[in-house]
């Protein structure tokens, strides 16, 4: 007989840990596991091993509400994030309920017996109640790389961020990055110290800002208030700044793209702003690119590193050929090209004996799927913190299980109603043209023009989202299986 569970999270990374605090401290009286893939916590930030991994979100918003961050440094890198994540485990005795090497490979939910059965990997299956996925947005099986002509011909070292060797030797070798985005503009520092030069090729620019490590504020605070007192100010500031920044984007775009291209030239030069760090597209279409005290900069006027905006004709033995005629002579080449979106943790999934298609599916809340029972799935934000988001989903289902306890129902679908059907549809996630997304969209499901069907990505209207009454008339409540219907 298949080991029983209230809940199953699926992850132990950021969003697994925090979802298991919630669990024990709202609901008391539900049993839960922790199932990760993996031999150690973290998600992400035990993955992610390539040089100078950090992330460009500020730790008083990426950091928990019920845990201050307390160190001086707001900016920091991965195995700081990842410290933290292990205090927040074994200060809320979270880690007794982890299984490690416990990979979820498929889900298959009964309505008779109102739970899901787990099919785990190389494992005996765990059956639950209630399924929190908390499994991140991309797979850990390898990121994306482009089909680059001639790749095999090159003699030196191809290698992919997400699966960086422990014992690659990039001492006075030339580096060559393939990309634009928020990795490639953390490698090009971190290589830079070390390496003969490293040069990232991009196809076409992106947005840096370039913002201190530390918090002069926060520094403060800490020294004069007690620490919660002192965390949950800066953090309702940075919350603020980033909203606001981010609605200066969406209704003074041209302005907010001024004073960003400004700073960028202040540092660098009107001439290397103008061919390099100009995008064709407005700020936050695509993620803003972090620089934490400006180490983009000063790796490239030291003359360490160099920025060229091109098109890849081939690979050859040597290095790189351009489109322009140019050649990229490298030793190493990183190919920093991007993440493979996958669908809720890249499991098959079955409800009554007919496999789920997500992408056929309204996201509920941004959380969870039309016609798919006991299910929340996490997903943060893309133009803040992951944890903002995070928070409010665990937040959510503790109150979602409350209810059901509450009621005596064992069972919670989300079903349209009549006047849903005529809905106009659209993707899960707007305006944000990352190709990495936009690769991955066909596979999420749809949102619709109304609440609860919408997705907002926003702070403010997630929380009035997801705050709203569990019990809407749009999440069916049973205690048995209930015909389908409209």
């Amino acid at each position: 007989m298949a080991e029983y569970f209230d809940v199953a999270v699926v992850g132990a990374g950021l969003s697994g840990i925090g979802a298991a605090v919630h669990l024990q401290r709202e609901c008391p009286d539900r049993t839960f596991v922790i199932l990760e893939g993996r031999d150690d916590l973290g998600g992400t930030w035990d993955l992610f091993r390539y040089p100078g991994v950090r992330s460009d979100s500020d730790m008083h918003t990426l950091g928990y509400s019920f845990k201050p961050w307390v160190k001086d440094k707001a900016i920091v890198d991965g195995p700081s994030i990842l410290e933290y994540l292990r205090e927040t485990a074994t200060e809320h005795g979270v880690t007794k309920h982890i299984r490690f090497g416990h990979q979820v490979v498929a889900a298959s939910w009964s309505s008779d017996e109102a739970r899901w059965t787990l099919t785990i990997d190389g494992r005996e299956p765990i059956e639950c109640n209630f399924l929190f996925m908390c499994s991140g947005y991309y797979s850990y099986r390898g990121g994306f790389t482009p089909d680059f002509a001639g790749r095999e011909g090159f003699e030196g070292i191809i290698v992919h961020p997400q699966e960086w060797p422990e014992d690659l030797d990039y001492q006075g070798k030339r580096v060559v990055i393939v990309g634009s985005g928020a990795t490639a503009m953390t490698l090009l520092p971190a290589m830079a110290t070390d390496a003969a030069h490293v040069t990232m090729v991009q196809r076409s620019p992106t947005y840096v800002v370039a913002r201190p490590e530390k918090d002069v504020i926060a520094n403060r605070l800490m020294r004069v208030l007690p620490s919660k007192w002192a965390y949950r100010i800066v953090r309702k500031k940075n919350i603020a700044l980033t909203a606001f920044l981010y609605k200066a984007s969406r209704q003074r775009p041209a302005k907010l793209k001024a004073r960003v291209l400004k700073m960028t030239s202040d540092a660098l030069g009107e001439d290397v702003t103008r061919e390099h760090f100009t995008p064709s597209y407005n700020p936050w279409d695509q993620r803003l690119c972090l620089i934490p005290n400006g180490d983009l900069y000063h790796a490239l006027n030291s003359g360490a590193a160099s920025v060229v905006t091109a098109t890849i004709d081939h690979f050859d033995e040597s290095g790189i050929q351009l489109d322009s005629g140019e050649h990229l002579d490298a030793d190493i080449i990183v190919t920093a090209t991007g993440l493979r979106l996958v669908t809720i943790g890249n499991m098959d999934f079955v409800v009554d004996g007919v496999a789920v298609d997500f992408a056929q599916t309204y996201t509920y809340r941004g959380i969870a799927y039309s016609d798919v029972p006991n299910i929340v799935a996490t997903f943060g934000y893309i133009n803040a913190s992951w944890t903002l988001r995070s928070d409010l989903i665990a937040g959510f289902v503790c109150r979602l299980l409350n209810h059901m306890s509450a009621t005596g129902t064992r069972q919670c679908t989300p079903r349209l109603r009549l006047s849903d059907y005529d809905m106009v549809q659209r993707p899960f996630i707007t305006d944000f043209s990352s190709g990495y997304m936009q690769r991955g969209l066909p596979l999420l499901p749809r949102q619709g023009d109304r609440d609860p069907w919408r997705n907002p990505q926003q702070l403010a209207a997630d929380r009035k989202l997801l705050l709203a009454p569990i019990d809407d008339g749009v999440m069916q409540f049973t205690a048995a299986r209930v015909t389908e219907g409209v």
